[in-house]
């Protein structure tokens, strides 16, 4: 994961319309990923919490990549099936998306403030790759980037195969939302700091 978040990087550097300076590129290897669909016997609901996420205001573009091992379900069976049945996740470990976003110039976007753009580029998932377009969110706060995304995608269109003895309990569409909080590229994380933190080795 971090290779490939260092590659991402490296990526958008090279693409951005001035080289040599990372003004206006975010990060993050924290980002919020979930999934919910529902049907009439059963709702199913995972999320996770180790999306790596690259964007880059100033040319647009954006990437990311989430580790599909990483989805967290209420039930331990159902999750063991999403990697093994469903997902085949030793065989295909990630999901990556790589895009640009409109709709808003970059000197709009460096303000302060929330700004609605259009999002569309290349969704990779159980080894398939379609084109994908949706609205986003960005939110400039306290020298952090905020990101929200709503969009769904059916499970058939990436080969994904639902056994007909589970069919029904499987939505034909799942929602998929994404909500990332990233850093400034070459800027400490929020909240770090230079003094050292105190732990107590007292007990509650």
């Amino acid at each position: 994961m971090k290779q490939f978040l260092r590659l991402l990087l490296v990526v958008l550097v090279l693409a951005a319309p001035r080289p040599g300076r990372a003004q206006g590129k975010f990060m993050t290897k924290a980002g919020r990923v979930s999934f919910f669909s529902t049907s009439i016997l059963e709702d199913i609901e995972a999320r996770n919490t180790a999306a790596a996420a690259v964007l880059d205001l100033g040319s647009g573009q954006l990437a990311f990549a989430v580790p599909v091992k990483e989805f967290a379900f209420k039930r331990t069976l159902m999750q063991e099936h999403f990697n093994e049945n469903y997902m085949e996740s030793d065989k295909y470990p990630r999901a990556t998306f790589t895009g640009r976003f409109s709709g808003a110039d970059a000197a709009v976007l460096g303000v302060p403030g929330s700004h609605q753009v259009q999002v569309e580029g290349e969704l990779t998932l159980h080894g398939v790759t379609r084109h994908i377009a949706t609205a986003g969110m960005l939110e400039l706060k306290s020298g952090q980037l905020l990101v929200f995304a709503f969009f769904s995608v059916a499970p058939a269109d990436y080969a994904i195969e639902i056994p007909l003895l589970v069919r029904e309990n499987i939505a034909k569409t799942v929602s998929i939302r994404v909500s990332l909080t990233c850093d400034a590229v070459g800027a400490p994380p929020a909240g770090s700091g230079s003094s050292p933190v105190t732990r107590s080795n007292a007990s509650n």
